[in-house]
């Protein structure tokens, strides 16, 4: 059965003013706790009804944007909890969160994580992920409400193991992708 994965919708309540890389620990702290300001578009509610099970990450943006869809998780876990930015101690620069967001990811990606998962612990736990995934997709049809990064390692991973997307995941708000196995 195939295996959607779902990007939270947007989260509300957060400055876009200008910030030093210091500040965007307590903004990243407020983006873990934000709920959803927007409502699903209508291939996210049409994808969401063919689940027969409905996974989630256990932080509020995920929960909260199957509340939009007027669903609830079957069951959450932090195996699908989205990828922690590293902090930076610099007081200067102010720039706005985007820009911030963008820089940490990249400084990630190519290697520094300070305190955080590194990049290739979070490949291992989509590799976790993503075989709990196919597990439950032997049940049904699979729902991952989850986030931008570690949806696009899981969905890395299970396209290694054989499956095809009809559409590969992007890193918009309420951005899904449905993979279907292709093989016996």
């Amino acid at each position: 059965m195939p295996i959607i994965l779902m990007r939270h919708g947007k989260p509300g309540g957060l400055s876009s003013q200008r910030l030093s890389a210091q500040a965007m620990v307590q903004w990243v702290a407020s983006y873990d706790r934000a709920l959803i300001e927007d409502m699903p578009p209508q291939r996210c509610i049409d994808l969401a009804a063919q689940a027969d099970i409905i996974v989630a990450s256990p932080l509020p943006r995920a929960l909260a944007s199957l509340e939009k869809l007027e669903l609830s998780a079957t069951f959450t876990d932090a195996l699908f909890r989205e990828v922690a930015l590293p902090a930076l101690p610099l007081a200067t620069p102010a720039l706005p969160p985007a820009l911030w967001l963008t820089l940490l990811r990249l400084l990630w990606l190519g290697g520094y994580s300070g305190s955080v998962e590194s990049f290739r612990d979070a490949r291992q736990r989509a590799v976790q992920a993503a075989s709990q995934l196919i597990r439950l997709s032997e049940q049904g049809t699979v729902l991952l409400a989850g986030h931008g990064m570690m949806n696009k390692l899981i969905a890395r991973e299970l396209r290694r193991q054989g499956w095809l997307a009809e559409k590969h995941a992007s890193s918009r708000y309420w951005s899904t992708s449905v993979y279907h196995r292709t093989f016996l």
